[in-house]
C-alpha cells in the first residue's frame, strides 16, 4: 500500500496526470453516450466534469496540480470555436438572406436570458454582486467573467453560472423542443440548434453538432452573435442603468 500511495503521488506531480485523465474519462464518456443512443441526460461533458471532479476530491489532488496538464486540452479550446465557422461557410448563402431575421432573433433571445435571470435574481432578493454575476450567464464562460468584470459581478461566479446554464441547455433542450412541437425539419433543426447555441452557448452547440448538422451550424452561429453583442451591448446597458 505505501508504494502504491508513493506512486500515486509521483504521477499526479507528472503534467501528463490531467492531460491523461482528461482524455480517458471522457472517451468512456463519449462511448457511454453513443450506447445509450445520444441521450441528452448522457451528456459526455457533464459526466466527464462529474468523475473528474469527484476524482480530484477524492484523492485531494488540486486542481492547479490537474490543469497543469488539461491545458492542453485547453490551449485547443480556442481552434475548436474557430472551427464552428467552416459549417457556416457552407451555408453562407441561407445565412445571408435570413440575416437579419437572425440578428433580431439574437438580440430578442439575449436579452431574455440575461433579463429573465436578473428578473429571479432580483424577485428572490439575492445580492446585488450575484444579480450583476447571472447577467452574462448565456454567454460562454470566458466571455462571461470579463463581462461580470466590466459591470461589477463576480467573475468567476459568473463562469459557474455559465457553465450550470450550458449544462442545463444540453440536458433540457430536446424534451423542451418536443414539449414545443419544434419539428426535426431543416427548418426546424436550425431554430432548435439556434436556441441552444443562444441559450446555451458552447456547451449547447456542442449537443447540437451530436445531433444535426444543420443544429450545429445554427448552434456555432448563435454562439458567436452572443459573444459579439452581449460583450458590447452588455456593458453599455449596465452603465445606462
Amino acid at each position: 500500500m505505501p508504494h502504491f500511495v508513493q506512486l500515486w503521488v509521483y504521477l499526479t506531480a507528472s503534467p501528463l496526470f490531467g492531460l491523461t485523465a482528461t482524455l480517458v474519462v471522457y472517451l468512456l464518456a463519449q462511448a457511454a453516450y453513443t450506447r445509450l443512443g445520444n441521450a441528452p441526460w448522457a451528456n459526455p461533458v457533464l459526466w466527464s466534469v462529474v468523475v473528474i471532479a469527484g476524482g480530484l476530491l477524492a484523492t485531494h489532488v488540486d486542481y492547479p496540480t490537474y490543469f497543469a496538464g488539461a491545458q492542453f486540452i485547453h490551449f485547443l479550446l480556442g481552434p475548436a470555436v474557430v472551427a464552428l465557422a467552416w459549417p457556416l461557410w457552407l451555408r453562407r448563402v441561407e445565412l445571408r438572406a435570413r440575416f437579419g431575421r437572425i440578428l433580431l432573433a439574437s438580440l430578442l433571445g439575449g436579452a431574455a436570458a440575461s433579463g429573465s435571470a436578473l428578473a429571479l435574481a432580483w424577485v428572490f432578493g439575492l445580492p446585488h454582486d450575484v444579480l450583476l454575476s447571472l447577467a452574462p450567464k448565456s454567454v460562454t464562460a470566458p466571455v462571461a467573467m470579463g463581462i461580470a468584470e466590466k459591470i461589477g459581478g463576480i467573475p468567476a461566479l459568473s463562469a459557474v453560472f455559465a457553465v450550470l446554464t450550458g449544462m442545463v441547455g444540453a440536458l433540457s433542450g430536446k424534451y423542451l423542443f418536443d414539449a414545443l412541437r419544434i419539428g426535426t425539419t431543416p427548418a426546424g433543426w436550425a431554430a432548435r440548434g439556434f436556441a441552444l447555441g443562444t441559450s446555451a452557448h458552447g456547451i449547447g452547440a456542442a449537443r447540437a453538432l451530436h445531433v444535426n448538422a444543420d443544429a450545429g451550424a445554427y448552434a456555432g452561429l448563435a454562439l458567436g452573435l452572443q459573444v459579439v453583442l452581449a460583450a458590447v451591448l452588455m456593458p453599455l446597458v449596465f452603465r445606462l442603468f
